[in-house]
């Protein structure tokens, strides 16, 4: 396979990024079903939590001033009681309002109930136990910035301020369409005849586009036809992204590569990426087109390396960093000069084991490996027993 040029993983990425701007779209929807999106908006408290002062244990609502000096050879008594005065105290639960009166929580353990008295051998200090009003949130604090990441724990934080709805950026549209005369749509229940392949890229594709925060638009398959690319690609350009899979390398019928550059601007054919090295990038009217090879994994990995990013910055998703881990090789690894390598390795504790089944086309590789160990263009491999840092697969 023969390019003119290829361009630098890092170099590639940055051209593409720049030419993507974030959607203005939003939409409003229920806190409780917005788990994962992104606000669109800032939040502020519209009250205090808590919105009272709370006892923090199970113990007794008392004035501080009241055990000055008590120690286990100056106890002090005081009067259980429904008031707080000189020389009482009122029983109270954890989370209870905490009498205006009193200043301090005594703790159960800290006390022996005598009758209608307690005894006390300890002082305490005046908020001791005693969680006051704006503790946790005050009103008009800001609590989640705009474009932050809703998680559970964020819910719960926005049903206790009674805030019901929120404003969340809508999720990019990313349209997929395979090309290849040879694909055939799925469900493919029976064995495709000899030179017929599944289309299992538009699925692949699509879950990891829902996964990482979009909804993705499936398309039919098209065949390897320039006019018929090209008609493609133009019913697309109403979302915000287009994944194309297939023809992008430089047999005489890789055509989409030159339809893009027909239709607007194709920033690289051929990067330094192992598997990857045909994918393409371009801008057409301003709608970000990523052309990945038709080989699954080599598609998978250029999926990763630009389609990701690119998704993300698309639907104003805060970048994410990877999940890694730090194992140990159990044997070599090689690389290409000039290229960023993903090689699969087989997670056991902390030992990666290289997956020797590392061609392009062979999907199960991925599938039977933990992650990728990504090694740079200007490092020669890995040597066993190296220690390097493996990139998940989720």
């Amino acid at each position: 396979m023969i390019f003119r040029e290829r361009t630098d993983v890092s170099e590639a990425k940055e051209m593409f990024l720049a030419g993507i701007s974030g959607i203005d779209r939003t939409e409003v929807l229920p806190a409780r079903s917005a788990i994962g999106r992104v606000l669109a908006t800032s939040i502020l408290a519209p009250r205090n939590v808590p919105h009272y002062r709370r006892s923090a244990m199970d113990g007794f609502a008392v004035r501080s001033v009241d055990l000055i000096g008590a120690s286990p050879t100056n106890p002090v008594m005081l009067q259980i009681s429904d008031e707080i005065m000189e020389g009482t105290c009122t029983p109270v639960n954890t989370g209870d309002y905490v009498p205006d009166d009193a200043d301090a929580v005594l703790m159960m353990e800290d006390t022996i109930s005598i009758g209608d008295m307690i005894e006390i051998k300890a002082q305490v200090h005046p908020g001791k136990n005693v969680g006051e009003i704006g503790e946790d949130v005050r009103k008009n604090e800001i609590i989640f910035n705009k474009s932050h990441i809703l998680r559970p724990c964020d819910i719960a934080v926005l049903a206790s301020l009674g805030i019901g709805e929120v404003k969340v950026y809508s999720k990019p549209v990313v349209a997929i369409i395979p090309t290849g005369n040879d694909l055939l749509p799925l469900p493919g229940d029976e064995e495709p005849a000899p030179g017929k392949t599944l289309d299992i890229n538009s699925l692949m594709i699509g879950e990891y586009v829902e996964k990482w925060g979009g909804n993705a638009r499936y398309c039919d398959i098209v065949p390897e036809d320039e006019n018929l690319i090209e008609k493609a690609i133009k019913a697309n350009l109403d979302t915000d992204m287009i994944v194309v899979s297939g023809g992008t390398s430089v047999g005489d019928r890789d055509f989409v590569p030159a339809v893009v550059e027909k239709l607007g601007k194709k920033l690289v054919h051929g990067v330094g990426l192992s598997p990857g090295k045909p994918t393409a990038l371009g801008i057409v009217e301003n709608v970000p087109v990523l052309c990945m090879p038709g080989y699954p994994a080599a598609g998978l990995v250029a999926l990763f390396a630009f389609g990701k990013p690119a998704l993300r910055k698309a639907g104003n998703i805060p970048d994410i960093p990877d999940t890694t881990v730090k194992a140990t090789l159990s044997g070599k690894i090689l690389s290409r000069e000039g290229y960023v390598s993903y090689a699969r390795v087989i997670l056991e504790g902390d030992i990666a084991h290289p997956l020797m089944t590392a061609g392009a086309g062979i999907l199960s590789s991925i599938a039977k490996s933990d992650g990728f160990v990504i090694i740079p263009e200007n490092v020669e491999g890995c040597e066993e027993g190296s220690e390097v840092d493996v990139v998940l697969i989720e």
